[in-house]
């Protein structure tokens, strides 16, 4: 099973400000904390937001 753990916690501000800027992009009011009101659709949304900005960041990184 995987660990939830985080490997630098650090980071860990880090991807929740990365999650907040996704979920204002696709329109989804985040607030700090636990979010369960959510729905599967919102949810996923604010997933594929971030994946994808991950996915042009890495092409942006090797056209470089």
């Amino acid at each position: 099973m995987a660990s939830r753990k985080n490997l630098v916690p650090q980071a860990k501000e880090a991807l929740n400000k990365f999650k907040m800027e996704a979920a204002s992009e696709v329109g989804v009011n985040l607030k700090e904390g636990y979010n369960g009101e959510l729905t599967s659709k919102q949810a996923g949304s604010v997933g594929g937001q971030m994946v994808k900005k991950m996915i042009q960041a890495y092409e942006d990184g090797m056209k470089n």
